[in-house]
């Protein structure tokens, strides 16, 4: 079976309860057919047009993640974080803006970033090099002035900024952090 027939394939059957002819899967079909044409130029910028579909797919479930507001507090979801990863090689990020007439602070989720990655082994030797951890149910997040950083399952960052500490951790405790280790699996 060829990459792309199997591209297809695949797609079409992990995308329970989409329909058949959704987007991705024309787009995938389209992709397929231009193959077959012999036309990979086309084939290629369909397939990475379909990739682009199914992040933003992706991206939009990562949102569901983010807490609600806290009584008295807005919040304001945007998925504009995932359009600049990737310059730091790709994957997924949403973020929400939480406010009241005092005071706003921003959080932000990313997963399946290498710097993510990267990050990971820092923060899990954290105490050993001095620097201040906060725990947050069964996490515990990086201290950096004010700015909180934890890392889910060694490839999902969440990081609020721009509040409280405490007011930060009260809605950081609403994040399903274990929910969050199956993302995208």
């Amino acid at each position: 079976m060829s990459y792309f027939r199997a591209l297809a394939l695949t797609a079409t059957l992990l995308t329970p309860g989409f329909a058949h002819a959704d987007e991705v899967t024309d787009t995938l079909q389209s992709a397929l057919s231009a193959y077959e044409e012999g036309d990979l130029s086309y084939a290629l910028e369909e397939l990475e047009f379909a990739k682009q579909l199914m992040q933003a797919m992706k991206t939009a479930d990562l949102a569901k993640f983010l807490p609600e507001a806290p009584d008295g507090w807005t919040r304001e979801v945007s998925n504009e974080v995932a359009s600049g990863m990737a310059i730091f090689g790709g994957g997924s990020g949403s973020e929400a803006t939480y406010s009241n007439d005092n005071d706003s602070f921003t959080i932000t989720i990313m997963a399946d970033n290498p710097m993510v990655g990267a990050l990971s082994g820092m923060m899990a030797n954290a105490s050993l090099m001095g620097m201040k951890l906060e725990r947050v149910g069964r996490l515990k997040y990086l201290n950096q002035d004010g700015e909180l950083s934890g890392i889910v399952d060694g490839r999902i960052l969440i990081q609020a900024s721009g509040a409280d500490v405490e007011m930060m951790k009260t809605v950081l405790a609403e994040i399903d952090h274990r929910g969050l280790e199956d993302f995208g699996r």
